[in-house]
């Protein structure tokens, strides 16, 4: 690969990695600050998206565009929706969808956009089967799911939400940005992979569960964006 493009929507979720980069060159974009160097010994550009699907979409495109990634990897955390996938776990996207999407007015299925051939985003198997070894590698703590993540403009913590995201999608974690970039990365070509580490369980407990969790799980996923770079 000639240059991957790594996204975290927040600050915490990449400064890490900034500091690790060597000979970086920032250049900004929409607001954004791309850090373009060497991670890992392998061309990078690691980059705040901000939260949301707007900001993740308008960043996925503009690593496209611009620096021209060969692929695009989102790390970030999430809430479980499986009651398998505990605090602390690992997700690794097989495929994205935005759970807020609603045209059914007009017939579509519920997380369809309309006029457009794919219901969900798969994302690359390669990308996935790696982070699946790594992961097992860099954290061997924590147990590493595989599955569909669902995407939307909110935070989950109401177990009536979160039951009918479960009910429409299935899938194993939500959270506010993968979809959005599996959109941008499928419409551009590029490979893709969303990793998230779980930081709460998407109900009434979140507001408990976040603040106490999500410094530990941004260090299992950062490990892990590491272990992949060194192998790719």
């Amino acid at each position: 690969m000639n240059c991957i493009g790594i996204i975290g929507a927040m600050e915490e979720e990449i400064s890490r990695l900034k500091e690790k980069m060597k000979d970086v060159v920032i250049t900004k974009k929409a607001s954004m600050d791309f850090y373009e160097g060497t991670l890992e010994g392998k061309k990078a550009v690691v980059v705040r998206s901000g939260i949301g699907k707007v900001n993740a979409g308008m960043c996925t495109q503009i690593l496209a565009d611009i620096f021209h990634v060969d692929a695009v990897i989102n790390t970030g955390i999430a809430g479980s929706l499986n009651n398998e996938v505990n605090i602390g776990d690992i997700v690794l996207s097989t495929d994205v969808l935005h759970h807020d999407m609603d045209a059914t007015g007009f017939g579509y299925r519920k997380g369809q956009i309309p006029r457009m051939d794919a219901f969900s985003f798969e994302a690359d198997e390669k990308l996935r089967k790696l982070a699946w070894k790594v992961c097992k590698e860099v954290n061997p703590e924590i147990d590493v799911h595989e599955g569909r993540i669902a995407s939307g403009d909110q935070f989950i913590s109401d177990n009536a939400v979160k039951d009918a995201i479960i009910s429409e999608f299935g899938g194993f974690a939500v959270e506010m940005e993968g979809a959005a970039i599996g959109q941008a990365a499928y419409l551009n070509e590029i490979p893709f992979l969303i990793i998230r580490a779980i930081s709460d369980k998407a109900d009434g407990s979140a507001t408990v569960d976040y603040p106490t969790f999500e410094k530990a799980a941004i260090e299992h996923s950062v490990n892990l964006t590491l272990g992949m770079i060194r192998e790719l």
